[in-house]
């Protein structure tokens, strides 16, 4: 028996099963492919499908893999040798299989790498420039990469890498956002980048509760690896090279030359950190899909942590990474245990908590939820209102520039953006707060020009 003959009926069983979108259709492939029924071919397809339950789509490499190991083929070519063959070629490109959730979201159909490139307007090489952004990133000069780079020091120690996409492929991530990402209905629990929700639809479940248990995610963006995003378009129906190109548009490696310069006062054990954890494939923050491709990748999460909260008599919302429980005198008695419960399952999901930042906020205690008190209702914070009011008062009397002590760009805009937060929050503050904006003069700070367009 050749062994070419195995390899080319595994590949192409392998590629037949990838395609199909249910058994029956995995049998009426392999028939096809082979010319005739056979009793094996049947039992081999309940074995695959017993070994994949899930409904998202298959890699051709792990069903090829499934198939070599298996063995069926070989043992069918020996007890019948001559008679098993290949009667016709392998089976035509894939088509969209999506889960059965996913099928009422009316995605665009993208079946073939060459449709995703007329999606986008591009041609095949330079949607394999734009897909293929891991190869070109790790080495190659600025002028090659796709994403300009700020480095942060967080507040606790580490650092925050933001990862800014260049123009052209930030176009392409934002046509991803709008005519895919868009599409797809995040979990209730979900508040963060998530259209008609925020920050005070997060905290209002837990006004007012006797205790309100707060976690949070650590390096929530950077910790979603780039195989996690292809199988989520995979999930929503995509054959696996569409769905490896749409992942790779939105997702990066961090070349190794940026950690040469790092902020003053890093040590080296946050910059080694920092390094091993940029250097995969992964969500950036800073790119416009990461906030909607981060909060259906923690959709199983949100789903067990609502059921974890309903059995012990809670609330859970969350926001991006900042994870919110609250409930009455006897889910306090094991918020401990509560709390290990959900690093543990957290933990399973492919998170992890920071559990420095783990807060228990029983009622004599100011209760805060991302920026926000709820102890009576969701409020903004005292010291925040009085520090803003502070801020507008000196510009008012001494003149922007010398309160602009974080040099930011645009001092005035972002004075602009905290009032109309407090606003968003407690109208009758706004009001307070915009009066005294109106009153300053900006003669002095001039909004900076904007830059010509290339």
């Amino acid at each position: 028996m050749p062994l070419a003959l195995e390899i080319e009926i595994c590949a192409a069983l392998a590629q037949a099963f990838t395609n199909a979108a249910s058994l029956p259709d995995m049998v009426a492939s392999a028939d096809h492919l082979l010319g005739s029924r056979w009793r094996w071919v049947r039992l081999l397809v309940k074995r695959f499908a017993a070994a994949n339950p899930s409904a998202t789509r298959p890699r051709y490499r792990d069903a090829y893999q499934f198939l070599a190991k298996d063995g069926a083929v070989r043992r069918a070519l020996y007890r019948h040798p001559g008679e098993i063959h290949l009667a016709h070629t392998i089976p035509s490109p894939p088509r969209m299989r999506p889960v059965p959730a996913a099928q009422p979201w009316n995605l665009p159909t993208l079946e073939t790498l060459g449709d995703l490139a007329q999606w986008f307007w591009l041609s095949p090489e330079q949607l394999d420039w734009f897909a293929g952004l891991n190869r070109f990133s790790k080495n190659g000069s600025e002028e090659l990469q796709h994403y300009r780079y700020r480095l942060e020091p967080k507040s606790h120690g580490g650092l925050r890498l933001i990862e800014i996409p260049k123009p052209r492929l930030r176009k392409l991530q934002r046509q991803i956002l709008h005519y895919i990402l868009d599409l797809i209905p995040a979990h209730p629990a979900a508040h963060g980048f998530v259209k008609g929700r925020g920050i005070l639809s997060f905290a209002q479940p837990h006004a007012a509760k006797p205790i309100v248990l707060r976690l949070d995610l650590q390096d929530f963006f950077p910790s979603i690896y780039g195989p996690r995003v292809q199988t989520l378009f995979r999930t929503f129906g995509y054959p696996e090279n569409v769905a490896d190109s749409l992942g790779g548009i939105c997702t990066n490696i961090v070349p190794s030359h940026i950690w040469n310069t790092t902020p003053e006062g890093t040590t080296l054990d946050a910059k080694v950190a920092a390094k091993a954890l940029y250097r995969s494939s992964h969500l950036p923050q800073g790119a416009p899909t990461s906030p909607a491709l981060a909060n259906l990748c923690a959709y199983r999460l949100d789903c067990r942590l609502t059921g974890l909260a309903k059995a012990a008599g809670a609330v859970y919302t969350r926001y991006a990474d900042d994870l919110a429980f609250s409930g009455d005198a006897s889910f306090a008695r094991g918020v401990d245990r509560f709390a290990t419960h959900v690093a543990a399952i957290a933990a399973e999901e492919g998170f992890s908590v920071n559990h420095r930042k783990t807060r228990i906020m029983r009622l004599g205690v100011r209760q805060h939820l991302a920026g926000l008190t709820v102890n009576e209702k969701p409020n903004i914070r005292r010291d925040t209102f009085d520090e803003l009011k502070a801020i507008l008062t000196n510009c008012l009397r001494h003149g922007p520039a010398t309160q602009n002590r974080e040099n930011h760009p645009d001092f005035r805009a972002h004075l602009e953006g905290r009032v109309s937060f407090v606003a968003s929050i407690h109208p009758a503050k706004g009001l307070k707060l915009q009066s005294l904006l109106r009153q300053i003069q900006w003669a002095d700070t001039p909004r900076p020009a904007a830059p010509s367009p290339p």
